[in-house]
C-alpha cells in the first residue's frame, strides 16, 4: 500500500512512518525538510517537502498515487482559533481529487463537542471538516493528554519539587503515550476495517494529578507535590501576561481546563472498553521524564517558564492582594 504521511518527522509521525516502512509499505513523508527527513529516507522513505500548516509546498500533489494517509495538524499558538480550520480546508482541497480511500486522522478528546472549549474546540473543526469528505472511509483518533506532556514540569521538580498547573487534583483524566498513538494509528491504515467513519478513543490509563505526582515521586525517590493553580487569581493571569504569553494563550487555556474541570470535554464508556495499549506513565516517566529530570538537576540555572513559577514556594493559595 502506499501511504502518504503528513508530519512525518515529529513525535509521532516519525514512528509511524517507521512502522509502515518496516510492514512493507511504500510511504510518502511530508516535512520541511533536514536530518530527520534525510534519516527517513535512507529507509525507504520517499520525501515531499512542504507543509499544510503553513501551505508551503505543492501540496495538491501530496496525496497523489496514495491509496491512504495519515493526518495531523502542529498547533499554532499565535492563531489558535483559526489555524485548525485552515489547515482542515487544506486536507481536504488535496483529498477531494485524490485516489485516497482511507485517511487516519489524529484527533483528540472533546472534539465531539461544540462550543467554547479552549484547545479542543480546534479538534472539533478539523473532525467535522474532513468529514466532508463523503468518498474517503475516516478513522478519527481521538487521543487523550500526551504522557510525554508531563515534560513540561521537569524544571519545577528539580527546583521546587512541585507540579503546578490547573486541573482539580482529583480529576481522573485520560493519558497516553505518543509511540503507542503512532502503533495504533499503523494498525487502522495496515488493516482497514472498511467502515466509513470510526472513532477510536485512544488512551491508555486514567490518572489524576495528584498520582501523576506519586508516580514521578516514586521514580525519583522524593516527594512531589502537586498545586491547583486557579486561573480566576488576577496575580497569576497579570504574571502571565507580562512575562509568558498572550491574551489568547492564556483564554485558550482557561477554557481548556474549565471543559476538563466541569467535565465538558471528557472520554466516553468505561476504561476497559478502548482499545488495550502496552505503555504506562511509569514507563514514560522512567524512559523519557527521568532522563530530563536529571538534565535539569545537574544543569540548576533553568530558564523559569510559567509553569515553574508557578510552582514556587512563594506563591501559595491565596489571592494576591
Amino acid at each position: 500500500m502506499r501511504i502518504a504521511v503528513v508530519g512525518a518527522t515529529g513525535r509521532i509521525g516519525a514512528k509511524l512512518t517507521r512502522t509502515l516502512l518496516g510492514a512493507g509499505h511504500q510511504v510518502r513523508a511530508l516535512s520541511r525538510g533536514g536530518p530527520a527527513l534525510d534519516a527517513l529516507v535512507e529507509i525507504g522513505a520517499e520525501p515531499f517537502l512542504g507543509s499544510f500548516d503553513t501551505g508551503a509546498g505543492q501540496l495538491d500533489t501530496f496525496f497523489q498515487d496514495a491509496d491512504a494517509a495519515f493526518l495531523m495538524v502542529k498547533t499554532d499558538w499565535n492563531n489558535i482559533e483559526g489555524h485548525y480550520p485552515v489547515v482542515a480546508q487544506r486536507f481536504v482541497d488535496a483529498l477531494r481529487n485524490s485516489p485516497v480511500r482511507l485517511v487516519v486522522s489524529l484527533s483528540a478528546m472533546g472534539s465531539d463537542v461544540k462550543g467554547k472549549t479552549g484547545h479542543f474546540e480546534s479538534f472539533y473543526h478539523l473532525d467535522h471538516k474532513l468529514n466532508e469528505l463523503s468518498n474517503i472511509d475516516l478513522v478519527h483518533l481521538r487521543a487523550a493528554w500526551f504522557m510525554e506532556n508531563t515534560l513540561a514540569w521537569t524544571g519545577s521538580v528539580a527546583k521546587y519539587g512541585r507540579i503546578a498547573w490547573s486541573c482539580t487534583p482529583d480529576l481522573k483524566m485520560p493519558w497516553v503515550a505518543t509511540d503507542d498513538i503512532a502503533d495504533l494509528a499503523a494498525k487502522e491504515l495496515s488493516h482497514p476495517t472498511g467502515e466509513h467513519r470510526v472513532i477510536r478513543e485512544v488512551g491508555s490509563q486514567d490518572l489524576t494529578m495528584l498520582e501523576v505526582a506519586a508516580i514521578i515521586g516514586a521514580e525519583i525517590g522524593r516527594p512531589v507535590d502537586y498545586r491547583f493553580i486557579d486561573r480566576t487569581r488576577t496575580d497569576v493571569q497579570a504574571e502571565y501576561l507580562k512575562r509568558f504569553g498572550s491574551p489568547e494563550h492564556w483564554l485558550d487555556d482557561s477554557l481548556t481546563s474549565d471543559a476538563l474541570n466541569h467535565g465538558v470535554v471528557r472520554f466516553h464508556g468505561d476504561h476497559d472498553v478502548r482499545p488495550p495499549l502496552p505503555t504506562t506513565m511509569e514507563a514514560v516517566i522512567r524512559d523519557v521524564w527521568k532522563p530530563r529530570y536529571l538534565e535539569a538537576v545537574a544543569d540548576g540555572q533553568q530558564p523559569e517558564t510559567f509553569p515553574m513559577w508557578c510552582a514556587r514556594d512563594e506563591l501559595d493559595s491565596r489571592q494576591a492582594p
